[in-house]
């Protein structure tokens, strides 16, 4: 009887397991969008402004003209020791 119990409680054990992995994958993926001015030196996604071409070339904390990909709608809220990140360039 004891190992009929272990059973079940295993069979059931990896189902929810399967389910809460398929409930997972099934989020889509979250809407992203540029934000400038909150990374830090060398941690840029892209294009960090004239004589950079792209992914960890920003040169200070903070670069105004660096930017990187945040959850859409975050941006704005974003506050570094120079104020809150922008959705245009900070120039």
């Amino acid at each position: 009887m004891k190992r009929s119990n272990a059973i079940v409680a295993a069979t059931l054990a990896l189902s929810i397991n399967a389910l809460a992995f398929a409930a997972h994958a099934a989020e889509p993926p979250k809407a992203l969008e540029k934000c400038y001015g909150v990374s830090l030196a060398g941690k840029n996604d892209c294009a960090a402004g004239p004589g950079t071409s792209c992914a960890a070339t920003s040169k200070t904390d903070y670069q105004g003209d660096a930017w990187t990909m945040v959850e859409k709608g975050t941006c704005t809220t974003i506050k570094t020791p120079k104020g809150y990140g922008s959705l245009k360039p900070i120039l």
